[in-house]
Parts: structure tokens; sequence; C-alpha cells
């Protein structure tokens, strides 16, 4: 008997499911089982699995996940460590997948996985390559939302309709599933900042997908807290504004010139209150001011610019000394770029203004190669 003969047969592998339902997780361990009930008692004979992309919960969600998949392999957990943000927890669980389908949906069973059956006759049948959950339509509801949580999402879709070019009702829902074909290709293009995947989707892809919507009533949370805040509508704006310029302006540099911007006031406070109360010399509150201003830019694109690889314990203070390092050049490279351009133009605001475009460029192209490196 040869070697290859004396071989045992490998049993055949299971088929890659249907669908794959991405959630996306943080601190969200009372969830996770009810929603796993739920997906078992609504999809029936459905080839599915639920992939959950926990973004290293401090409650234990990811174990909570391993222990539920160690008796059903339809149950899967993605554990990030240092990274975090939903739309890139999104793309990490759908990329992840082998099913035909993807769907995305939040664990705080706000989502009615009931539509999911709905959702995927629709792309079984080639009615379209998106579908989404909508709030806002004729027999959808989003009555759980306060009347200020209300307005902001009507806000936050009108403006991303008009900027955008799309005609949806909700182009804000977490709630969708799409052909994962689409996610293949649009993927290299994806932010992975935010908390919109589903706008960003859509804008990238543009009219090369169809999108369906259908309705459902939105309900209220069922454990834990919202992470909706200040920064998720910041991510939102950031996003449109990326995507109305056909990516030329990324969302990261974005975030960037709006802290610049917040690190102007921080300068002028830091130097009034250098020479109003202190009664420090120009060039001492000056100087003041300006590392002041450096270290509040720091901790802002640290909390906000670059919160998926945010810095803590040892690295942050050596990323400070080295966001010094990079303004100080950035500065040089302001007066040098603005002198020369004066000398030719003879204006000063042109050359102002240019030499501040050129400090921006560079502090943003630098601190992102040597400060908020990939780790």
């Amino acid at each position: 008997m040869t070697s290859a003969q004396s071989k045992k047969p490998q049993a055949p592998r299971a088929s890659a499911p249907e669908l794959s339902i991405v959630v996306p997780t943080f601190n969200e361990r009372d969830n996770v089982p009810v929603l796993v009930d739920r997906l078992r008692a609504t999809l029936g004979d459905i080839a599915w699995e639920i992939i959950v992309v926990d973004d290293d919960s401090p409650d234990g969600t990811a174990d909570i996940v391993r222990r539920i998949g160690a008796s059903d392999t339809r149950v899967r957990c993605i554990r990030r460590v240092g990274r975090r943000g939903l739309s890139g927890a999104c793309l990490e669980g759908m990329l992840a997948s082998q099913a035909r389908f993807a769907a995305v949906m939040d664990a705080d069973l706000q989502h009615d996985e009931k539509l999911l059956v709905a959702m995927l006759t629709k792309l079984r049948a080639g009615e379209a390559d998106v579908v989404v959950g909508t709030r806002y339509s004729a027999d959808g509801s989003a009555d759980s939302f306060s009347t200020r949580r209300r307005l902001m999402s009507r806000l936050a879709t009108w403006i991303a309709n008009v900027a955008l070019g799309l005609r949806l009702s909700d182009p804000m829902s977490g709630f969708f599933m799409l052909d994962r074909r689409v996610v293949e290709t649009v993927a290299p293009k994806l932010s992975t900042q935010g908390f919109k995947i589903l706008l960003d989707i859509l804008a990238t892809a543009g009219d090369a997908v169809r999108v369906a919507e259908l309705p459902y009533q939105f309900g209220a949370r069922h454990s834990g807290q919202s992470k909706l805040d200040a920064r998720v509508m910041l991510d939102y704006l950031g996003l449109v504004l990326a995507k109305a310029s056909y990516d030329v302006i990324s969302l990261r540099f974005v975030f960037f010139c709006l802290v610049g911007l917040s690190g102007i006031a921080v300068h002028f406070v830091a130097l009034s209150a250098g020479l109003g109360l202190f009664r420090l010399p120009f060039n001492w509150a000056q100087i003041l001011a300006t590392l002041i201003a450096i270290a509040s830019n720091f901790v802002l694109n640290n909390a906000i610019t670059y919160r998926d690889q945010r810095l803590a314990g040892r690295e942050f203070i050596t990323g400070l000394f080295r966001f010094y390092i990079v303004s100080s050049v950035g500065a040089l490279s302001n007066v040098s770029v603005g002198s020369w351009l004066f000398s030719h133009e003879q204006t000063w605001w042109v050359a102002g203004l240019g030499g501040a475009i050129m400090s921006v460029i560079w502090n943003y192209v630098i601190t992102a190669l040597i400060v908020w490196r990939s780790r």
C-alpha cells in the first residue's frame, strides 16, 4: 500500500453560508445572546452566520461571543485590538465573509431582524445590489427617537442627499444588506473611520449599484448605552465633505485641518493669558502659546483624527515629542514659503495663505509617517 493509499479520506468541508450578518460591537455583552437567539428563530433554513466584530470591549463581549460559538459554528468573533471605529469594523467583517450576501446591523436590538428575510429575497431575485432598511418611508418608523435626535437625523439625511446626489429616504441607516461583490469592488476607496459605512459605500459606488429600500420599525435600545455623540456628527460631516470632493480630500485630512483651526483659538487664548494674567513679555508669551497650541493639536488629533491608531503610555510621550519636532519644521516651512511668495507676488494674504497651506500639508504627511504610523 502506497503512502497516498494509506491516507484516510478527509471529510468534505461545509460550504460557505449564503448570508453573513456583520455586527460591530463595543460593550454589548448583554445584547449579543438575545440577538443570536432572535436570528435563530427568524432565519429558519437560510444558511447564515453572524460575524461579531468587537473593538476589544472591556465588558467581555468577545468572550460571550466565543462561548456561544463553541456550540454553534454559525457564530464567529473578530476581536480587534488597537483599532476602533464602526465603519472599519463593518468593513473588516464583510471582507472576512465568504458568503454571497452580507448584512450589517447593530447589536442593540433596535433593528428588526425579521426584515433580513425580505432583504435577502430582493437580492436573490436580482432586484437590487443593496437593500436598505429605512425608518422614514410610509410604513417605517423612528418613534423611539427623541425630538432632537429625529430632527438631527432628518437634517443629516437632507445634507447627504443634496451634497452627494443620493435619492434615498434613509441614507444614514445602519441596517442594510448587499451583494458582497459590491464591497469587494469599493473597499479600497472606503474610509475605516466614522460611523456611516452605508453612506460611504453608496457615495463611492455611485450609479454602479441599484438600491432598494424596505421599511421597518426602529426600536428602543435593549441594554447598554448609545454610541451617538458629538464626535459621531463630526465624523459624518467629514465623510460628506470627503465624498463630495470625490475623495480628493480624505476624511482624516478634514479632521486634521479642523483640529488645526482649533489650535489657532487655543493659541490666542494662551497668548492672552500669558500677556494679561502672567505679565510675560510678548516673545515669551508667544513661545508659551505656541507650545500649548501644539500640545492641544496633538491631543485632539490623537483622540479624533487618529483614534483608530491612538497612542497611549510611553508611545503618547514619544509621539508628542515627535509632533513638536514636525510642527516646528512645519512652522519654518510656513515662513519660508510665505516669504518666497511675498517676494514674488507682493500680496500679503496670498503669501500668508500659501505658507499656511504648505505647513498644513507638511504636518499632515509627516505626522502620518512618523507619529501615527501604522503599527
